[in-house]
């Protein structure tokens, strides 16, 4: 995943520079009748993240699906 969407993203100039994943990535995949609150999430995001940050908002996800957090080390 992580290899074919770079290619892709950077044989289509989407980013500036080239674009590359981090050490540590999240994928998750939803059902249909969840894109359009996703969407809105997305579209919102600016907003949504001044009143919880990224970082809390993955430890109460982690938390709720009983999920493992990686170390830096991992």
């Amino acid at each position: 995943m992580k290899g074919e969407s770079s290619f892709w993203i950077n044989q289509n100039k989407l980013t500036r520079e080239k674009f590359a994943w981090q050490k540590h990535y999240w994928a998750m995949s939803i059902g249909l009748s969840e894109v359009d609150r996703i969407r809105d999430y997305i579209k919102n995001q600016e907003e949504h993240h001044r009143n919880k940050s990224f970082t809390e908002e993955i430890d109460e996800f982690i938390e709720k699906y009983g999920l493992e957090r990686f170390s830096d080390d991992d």
